[in-house]
């Protein structure tokens, strides 16, 4: 299975500009630059890489979850799961993506706070893109609506 992404990027990095197409489409001339990734906080300049992978991230470990809740016999009503990314200045003077921290809030009938806390642990742990982000720390805070 392959999945794909297209970027396309004119200019300089700090002056320039680019755009992200998706093969599903849900990215179509999505516009990201420099000052949407490095200064505007409020995310209105257009997307950028850590905000991809945050979604990535969050999109994930909702579905991993889901299915264990289901093989536990414990489907989730709703999974309200978000994904900070934390990026800064590295030791190399470049930039570097240090955490990505989950914070996960479950309507799951029929489950304890204890079960419900280690099925998010596992899926955490086995989300195809937690296993791909092993190089930084990967944090959860969950809990039972």
């Amino acid at each position: 299975m392959h999945r794909q992404a297209t970027a396309i990027w004119k200019g300089t990095l700090t002056e320039g500009g680019g755009t992200l197409d998706t093969q599903s489409g849900a990215f179509t001339k999505t516009p990201y630059s420099f000052k949407g990734r490095f200064q505007d906080e409020s995310g209105k300049s257009g997307t950028n890489p850590e905000e991809l992978i945050a979604a990535a991230h969050a999109g994930c470990f909702a579905m991993q979850l889901s299915y264990f809740l289901a093989e536990n016999g414990t489907p989730a009503e709703k999974l309200d799961a978000t994904a900070v990314v934390t990026y800064g200045p590295a030791a190399d003077g470049g930039f570097e993506i240090t955490e990505s921290a989950l914070t996960l809030v479950g309507t799951v009938p029929g489950i304890d706070a204890a079960k419900f806390k280690e099925l998010a642990e596992q899926a955490k742990a086995g989300c195809p893109v937690s296993k791909a982000l092993g190089a930084i720390k990967l944090s959860l805070d969950a809990r039972l609506a």
